[in-house]
């Protein structure tokens, strides 16, 4: 099992819908703890939620949308709609989420010290918590693979679609500019193929580091 041979803490990113969480099951499958950021800004949300309907109750009024749901809830869908409507705002949602995001990761890092560990987040470049990784793995796809996953999957309005994408065009730069070690896959075949090249990069990565098949 590779994930036994040396501890990692991988950065696993890229732009929406490029197949992070495939990357994520599969190396899940090499004994990796994976944690998804995602479900983690949900927790955060609402663990922020007094912040979250100060910080915008006001810009939602205008547009008339309601940021909470009938359970007493943050409506993430409709808070997400709002907040990549305008970098301002959504800078402002970061600053909140951002910092209750990096506390959880850090605290589910230290809880499991004997154990590889995958961070599966788009813009983990903005938190502090992207240090303590081995390296970075970027995966990315075709702006229109990724447009028809998103439409599949997700089921949002075409318009949200192009803002979260447009919100996300610079995140390669901002990856690079961390000057850490960064290994791109281009996710365009198949689930095999990208399996093959998950687990080249990963012993790739052990050997370049004094591992040779888990020892050293």
């Amino acid at each position: 099992m590779l994930a036994g041979s040396k501890r990692l803490i991988i950065a696993l990113t890229g732009p929406m819908a490029s197949g992070k969480n495939a990357v994520s099951d599969i190396l899940e499958k090499e004994g990796f703890l994976c944690i998804d950021a995602d479900t983690l800004v949900h927790k955060a949300i609402e663990n922020k939620k007094n912040d979250i309907l100060e910080a915008f109750s006001s810009a939602a009024g205008q547009k008339k949308i309601s940021l909470v749901l009938p359970d007493g809830s943050i409506n993430r869908r409709s808070l997400g709609s709002l907040v990549f409507s305008s970098p301002e705002l959504l800078t402002r949602q970061e600053l909140i989420i951002h910092p209750e995001v990096d506390r959880i990761i850090n605290e589910y890092i230290d809880e499991n010290p004997e154990k590889s560990i995958v961070v599966n987040a788009t813009v983990l470049y903005k938190t502090p918590v992207i240090k303590r990784c081995s390296f970075i793995l970027y995966i990315t796809a075709p702006a229109i693979t990724r447009f028809f996953r998103v439409l599949q999957r997700d089921s949002l309005p075409i318009l949200q679609i192009f803002n979260r994408f447009f919100a996300q065009k610079n995140i390669f730069a901002k990856y690079r500019s961390l000057n850490a070690d960064m290994y791109i896959v281009r996710n365009f075949g198949s689930r095999n193929s990208l399996k093959k090249k998950i687990l080249n990069i990963l012993q790739g990565y052990l050997c370049s580091q004094g591992y040779n098949d888990g020892t050293k």
